[in-house]
């Protein structure tokens, strides 16, 4: 029944991972934001392409730059004047952050001159912004647009299509070596990826990094979108203020190196406060929009891009641990040590996956440890009821027998061994005496309450000096002390037990009035070894003990009658030391022994015998 209810509980997670994993998604934010933690802390150590720098529109370049260009947009003239500064130092490439999909009506000369100082130059670059598909109806013909754009056309390109973008208006196209540089971001909201080519009816738009890689002669794979491998946090690229570089190609003697842009890949951008060009990536919730562009050229010229594992891996590694935890509970294996071999198996992935960064791959494994963990945890708690029902059961059962208190300590205590074992105890038994006189004086339903009034108030003193209460064996009490818990004094606590016992039953005589002074017990008691245990069939089993110490117990309280209410042996007188006074009566023949028997009455120091 276990088995099946196990196999039950881990098919369950297994379909549960299943769904997640193919449809559900509900762990994806969570698997991001510990792969974006990863991705941030293994870049902190790295250093990003020192042949990319970023020329910054910066906050103090617009205040510097107040009385020279005046307020944003400046005269396109004055990127002119930038554009052929650097171009002398001869870069890699020029490449704009900056849109220039508007011609400037008010100022038609600035444009102009922006446009003559791109003659002759081969290596500039700049954005355009691929707009909502929806729009494309409204859009050119992209079979005329296609070379000015830079389009590559695949087997199922549709040449009557049309295509709506955002291109470099104010820029003359015979200048358009151009690449979109929308933001791609993941349901999230989280900037991880930059597309490299955008699929438009067959018709494939490249953006700008895989635009500039391709022209100086890097490899762009040919897919949809990179995962960006960051390097360094924020502002880690070489930046020169625009202010700066503008003001030193204008002096009469630059101070600056004069080929510090030789053969660098200069990007103009900005990351002033009131340009708003930030982004959410994993780096950070503001990270500049310039330097994500820097990123994605960072990683097509030295060919460095984050991958993913294929999209089994994290179905093999949930089927895994699912499958591990459901056939370790099958077997029974302590809860704890399966925990504990969880733990170490969830900081061992969570390595892997932080070791796999370093190497450029991101490893899915929180999903799976969360899968495992919500199992294990319903694994868990399905044994702790199991063994919370099994010892409520224990206490239910050996509450008839042992003092309830006893009973929640031995369950604390891990139960007890449904094996006999051999244990010194000390037995008790207390019959009736004039039992039958009191029947025939009483109908049998009144001899029954009477019987159960007695029997209440005596097991109540059994179970208040920590005896437990073996049987009734018709009139007769049958109870032991030393088991199922430990007692070093159980002959001690069972003598004191009878001696209440004897108090117990004047005070029930009294009761019955004189009509029944008859009415006594006999209370023989033994110390000795015998087998303790759950002892009978597979359908009914009850704790005893078994043996010749039982017996002679037995026979004692049979010798009482006549002689004393409250009879012990040798071996019972010896155990409780000093602690009574005892009464010799001498050795008595007993059945089933060889050697005589030497009995004794207890009494309370300084008490009288009862």
């Amino acid at each position: 029944m276990a088995r099946r209810k196990s196999l039950r509980i881990g098919a369950l997670f297994l379909a549960l991972a299943l769904i997640e994993l193919t449809w559900l998604h509900a762990f994806s934010a969570l698997e991001h934001r510990l792969s974006d933690w990863f991705v941030q802390q293994q870049a902190q150590g790295l250093q990003p392409d020192a042949d990319i720098v970023i020329v910054d529109i910066d906050d103090t370049s617009l205040a510097r730059m107040q009385d020279t260009a005046g307020s944003w947009p400046w005269p396109r003239s004055v990127h002119g004047e930038l554009v052929r500064g650097i171009s002398r130092q001869q870069p890699g490439a020029i490449v704009f952050d900056i849109l220039f999909s508007e011609r400037d009506e008010f100022r038609p000369d600035s444009d102009r001159e922006f446009n003559r100082s791109l003659l002759g130059l081969s290596n500039v670059y700049f954005p355009m912004v691929r707009s909502d598909a929806a729009m494309d109806e409204q859009g050119a013909p992209i079979a005329r647009v296609a070379t000015l754009l830079g389009l590559q056309r695949s087997d199922h390109a549709d040449d009557n299509a049309r295509l709506a973008v955002l291109p470099p208006l104010a820029v003359d196209p015979a200048h358009w070596r151009v690449g979109t540089i929308n933001f791609a971001e993941d349901a999230d909201g989280v900037g991880r990826r930059y597309q490299l080519y955008t699929d438009a009816h067959g018709w494939l738009i490249p953006s700008l990094p895989a635009r500039v890689a391709q022209d100086l002669g890097y490899s762009v794979p040919q897919q949809p979108d990179m995962i960006l491998a960051w390097r360094g946090a924020a502002h880690s690229f070489k930046h020169i203020s625009y202010a700066d570089l503008y003001e030193d190609f204008n002096r009469e003697h630059a101070q600056r190196a004069a080929g510090e842009l030789k053969g660098k890949i200069v990007i103009v951008g900005t990351d002033a406060t009131s340009m708003h060009d930030m982004r959410v990536t994993p780096m950070d919730s503001l990270y500049p929009g310039t330097e994500m562009l820097a990123t994605a050229i960072d990683n097509l010229k030295n060919g460095r891009t984050m991958r993913a594992a294929d999209e089994g891996f994290a179905a093999g590694i949930a089927l895994m641990l699912l499958g591990l935890l459901s056939f370790a509970f099958m077997r029974g294996m302590n809860a704890l040590k399966i925990g504990l071999g969880l733990l170490a198996v969830t900081l061992a992935l969570l390595l892997a996956s932080y070791a796999a960064v370093a190497q450029l791959l991101l490893l899915p494994v929180l999903t799976p440890i969360l899968l495992a963990w919500a199992c294990y945890f319903v694994f868990a708690l399905r044994e702790y009821l199991r063994e919370r029902k099994s010892r409520e059961q224990a206490v239910q059962m050996f509450s008839r027998f042992v003092n309830p208190h006893v009973v929640r300590e031995l369950v604390a205590h891990g139960g007890l061994s449904r094996a006999g074992e051999s244990r010194q105890i000390t037995i008790l038994f207390s019959d009736i005496r004039g039992f039958t006189t009191l029947s025939e004086k009483r109908t049998p339903q009144q001899v029954v309450e009477l019987l159960n009034r007695y029997f209440t108030l005596q097991v109540e003193v059994v179970f208040r000096h920590g005896g437990s209460l073996d049987k009734f064996i018709g009139d007769c009490i049958m109870a032991f002390w030393g088991a199922p818990l430990d007692d070093p004094a159980h002959a001690r606590h069972a003598v004191e037990a009878a001696l209440e016992m004897a108090e117990v039953l004047q005070r029930f005589k009294r009761e019955l009035g004189e009509e029944d002074a008859d009415f006594d017990v006999g209370i023989g008691i033994h110390t000795g070894p015998a087998v303790v245990g759950l002892i009978g069939s597979e359908q009914r089993r009850e704790y005893t003990a078994i043996g010749d110490t039982v017996n002679l117990g037995s026979r004692i309280e049979g010798l009482t009658k006549g002689v004393s209410r409250i009879l012990v042996s040798r071996e019972t007188m010896e155990a409780c030391g000093d602690a009574f006074e005892f009464k010799s009566f001498g050795a008595f023949k007993v059945k089933g022994r060889e050697q005589d028997v030497e009995l004794f009455a207890p009494t309370v120091k300084g008490g009288k015998q009862e």
